[in-house]
C-alpha cells in the first residue's frame, strides 16, 4: 500500500518554515500515523476529512511544528479495510509512532486493545460511543478505551439530539404517535448508535419500528423503502453516508415514502443534498460551514490555501472536523513536550489539561470540548441543520442547537 503523504522536514522547509538551529531541528521529529479512506466504502467523506487532517499538520509544521519539533505525518489510504489498518498500526509502532489519527469505526474499535497496550493516543473519525468510556466505569461497556478520543458528539449522542428535535417537530406538526426507524448497513459504523438511539426514542414517546438494513454501497433500495413505507415511520435515521444515502432518498421518493430523513454526522453536507436533490435533510454538525463569519475561519482558509488542494476551494464541514482533530492533538503534544516529552502517555494526559477547550486560532470553528480521565465524551452540544436543494444548489440552515444530557448510564453507550 502506498503512502500518500508524508510530511517531512523537506515539506516543512518547502512551505517556508524558518527554524533556528536547522541541523538540530532536522533530527527533532515525531511520527504520527494517519489512516485515511480515499478509495473505500466511506471515501465520499474520507476525501474531505483526511485532507483536513493532513493539510492541518502541514500548516502546523510550516508554523514551527510542536514548539520546534516537526510532525512526520504518514497518511495512508487503507481503503476502509480493518486488516490493513491493523497491519499499518503494527508497522507504525515499530517505527516509533507517538500518536494516531484514525478513521473508521470497525478499525478503530478493533484497535482499542492495541492502542491501549502500546499507549498510542488516537483521535479518530469514528464517533462510536464505545470509545468514550476510558476506564470501563459503565458495566455495559465492551472494553475500556483509555487512549481513544474523537472531536464531536458521539453517534449515539448525535442521534439522541436528532430524536429530541424530531419529538418537538412531531408536536408542532400534530403527529400524535410518531414512528422512528433506524436504517443502515449491518456494520459497526451504522450499528453504533442503533440500540442507544432507539431506547431514547422510546423514552420520548416514539414507536420504534424494526431497523431496516440498507447496504453501505449505493444501489436500488426500493424494497427497503417499501418496508419503511409499511412501517409508517415519519422519521428515518440514516446510518450510512454518501452514495448510499443519496440512493435511499431517491428510491424512497420513487415509491412514495413521506418521511423526514435524519442523517448521522457523515450523512449530511452540501454534496449529498445536491446529489440527492432532496428537501429538508436533517443532519448534525459540530463546526460551522466553510466561509462562516467566525474568527477561526481565517486559519482554516490559510490551511486550505497552503494545503495539497485535494478539496478545492469549497471544503465541506467534514474537512473542518479533520482540522480540529489535528489541532487538538497538536496542543496535547505541546503540553507533552513541556511535561516530560512527546510520548503516547504524555500526549494522552495532555488531552486532559483544559476544559471548554478551543485550539488557539480556531475560535468559532472548533466547539469548546472537555475530556477527563473518566469520561471521553468531549462534546455534547449538537447543532441541527436542514439542507434543501433550491435553484440548483444546496441551501443549508441551522434549525436547532441541543445540549445532550451527560447521563452516567450513557457513558460508553
Amino acid at each position: 500500500m502506498m503512502s500518500l503523504t508524508r510530511l517531512t522536514f523537506a515539506t516543512a522547509f518547502a512551505a517556508g518554515t524558518i527554524l533556528s538551529g536547522s541541523a538540530l531541528a532536522q533530527e527533532d521529529s515525531v511520527l504520527v500515523g494517519h489512516l485515511a479512506d480515499y478509495t473505500g466504502a466511506t471515501s465520499f467523506v474520507g476525501k474531505q476529512y483526511g485532507p483536513g487532517v493532513s493539510d492541518a499538520f502541514k500548516q502546523i509544521n510550516a508554523d514551527g511544528g510542536i514548539d520546534g519539533t516537526m510532525v512526520e505525518l504518514d497518511t495512508v489510504d487503507y481503503a476502509y479495510k480493518v486488516p490493513e489498518a491493523i497491519a499499518l498500526f503494527k508497522r507504525w509502532v515499530g517505527n516509533g509512532m507517538v500518536a494516531l489519527q484514525g478513521w473508521g469505526t470497525a478499525d478503530t474499535e478493533a484497535l482499542i486493545s492495541f492502542v491501549a497496550r502500546e499507549e498510542i493516543p488516537t483521535i479518530s473519525g469514528s464517533y462510536s460511543a464505545h470509545l468514550t468510556d476510558p476506564q470501563g466505569k459503565n458495566p455495559n461497556t465492551r472494553a475500556p478505551a483509555p487512549f481513544n478520543f474523537f472531536y464531536g458528539p458521539s453517534y449515539s449522542d448525535s442521534c439522541r439530539a436528532l430524536v429530541q428535535w424530531a419529538s418537538e417537530d412531531a408536536k408542532e406538526k400534530g403527529v400524535e404517535n410518531p414512528t422512528f426507524v433506524h436504517t443502515g448497513d449491518n456494520h459497526p459504523y451504522p450499528n453504533a448508535p442503533k440500540e442507544a438511539c432507539a431506547s431514547y426514542a422510546e423514552e420520548l414517546g416514539f414507536t420504534v419500528a424494526p431497523p431496516v438494513v440498507v447496504p453501505l454501497a449505493p444501489g436500488d433500495f426500493k424494497a427497503q423503502c417499501l418496508t419503511i413505507k409499511d412501517s409508517g415511520a415519519q422519521y428515518v435515521y440514516m446510518g450510512n453516508l454518501g452514495g448510499s444515502v443519496v440512493s435511499l432518498i431517491k428510491s424512497c421518493n420513487t415509491v412514495g415514502v413521506e418521511a423526514t430523513y435524519m442523517g448521522n454526522p457523515w450523512a449530511g453536507d452540501y454534496q449529498t443534498v445536491e446529489a440527492a436533490e432532496t428537501q429538508n435533510l436533517i443532519f448534525p454538525s459540530s463546526t460551522p460551514f466553510y466561509g462562516a463569519d467566525v474568527p477561526g475561519m481565517e486559519l482554516v482558509k490559510k490551511i486550505v490555501e497552503n494545503g495539497e488542494g485535494q478539496v478545492g476551494d469549497r471544503p465541506t464541514h467534514h474537512y473542518l472536523r479533520g482540522v480540529c482533530s489535528a489541532y487538538y492533538m497538536k496542543e496535547a503534544m505541546e503540553w507533552a513536550k513541556a511535561n516530560g516529552g512527546i510520548n503516547g502517555k504524555n500526549i494522552r494526559d495532555g488531552m486532559y489539561q483544559k476544559s471548554d477547550w478551543v485550539p488557539e486560532g480556531l475560535e468559532g470553528v472548533c466547539s469548546p470540548s472537555t475530556w477527563t480521565e473518566d469520561d471521553h465524551r468531549g462534546l455534547l452540544k449538537v447543532t441541527i441543520n436542514s439542507g434543501s436543494f433550491k435553484d440548483g444548489e444546496a441551501v443549508i440552515e441551522k434549525i436547532a442547537e441541543i445540549d445532550v444530557p451527560r447521563r452516567d448510564e450513557w457513558l460508553g453507550q
